[in-house]
């Protein structure tokens, strides 16, 4: 579990330091301007890390699977070469998309003086400023999405069908406390993470309002790392 925690507060610190720093020299400055290959880097960074939080959460939940369904095998199950292989496993898949992202934004002509209305490179903006067709890259949009957001997420639903499964079977009601203040935390952090990243993509998707998806990405790239230690 501390492993992964580990992990995961590297991935938060840099996650946060692609995009606040910047945002810190612009309020000084006075200037909101980034060049075409600082943002691609800044994009990039920004998928890999945000893609390899939520991946960290996936493992983090089977981790929970496994100590609470299996808890006489746990030692056995999560050894420190599946821990290691399944840290190294999310980076690499991440890695993946960021790279294939990063792919369907070279295609799009870069532009002089074009504003988003956001305070990052936004992945999303930044493939709609495409002039030309972009029917192959919604495609690969949203089949990336599907399957770097759905399938991990079905993971942790599954995992957490089983934990609640066994919980319920547990005769004692201290054993049931002790077993849900085990996954606590870990929902509270995955409901934080979810919840504004969807406000900020599926919102800005249904309605687009250009403060208000500013007001979801600070709390989804800002106010979401900064809270997870403390959880």
């Amino acid at each position: 579990m501390y492993f992964f925690l580990f992990n995961l507060s590297l991935t938060d610190i840099g996650f946060i330091s692609i995009t606040v720093p910047n945002m810190i020299v612009n309020i000084q400055t006075h200037s909101r301007v980034i060049s075409y290959g600082g943002c691609l880097t800044q994009m990039s960074l920004f998928l890999l890390l945000g893609n390899m939080d939520y991946m960290l959460l996936t493992v983090m939940a089977y981790d929970r699977f496994v100590a609470i369904c299996h808890p006489l095998h746990y030692q056995v199950i999560m050894s420190p070469r599946l821990c290691g292989f399944l840290v190294l496993g999310s980076f690499f898949l991440c890695l993946l998309d960021s790279h294939l992202h990063n792919l369907m934004i070279l295609q799009i002509t870069s532009f002089k003086h074009v504003e988003i209305s956001s305070f990052f490179c936004d992945p999303s903006q930044l493939l709609n400023l495409s002039c030309s067709d972009t029917f192959s890259n919604n495609i690969a949009k949203y089949f990336l999405a599907a399957i770097y957001g759905l399938f991990p997420l079905s993971g942790i639903f599954f995992s957490y069908y089983k934990i609640i499964s066994s919980i319920l079977r547990i005769p004692s009601s201290d054993g049931k406390c002790k077993a849900f203040s085990t996954c606590g935390s870990h929902l509270e952090v995955v409901g934080l993470f979810l919840g504004t990243a969807s406000a900020v993509y599926l919102g800005s998707a249904a309605s687009h309002i250009p403060q208000k998806d500013v007001m979801a990405s600070v709390m989804f790239t800002v106010v979401t790392p900064m809270l997870n230690p403390f959880i």
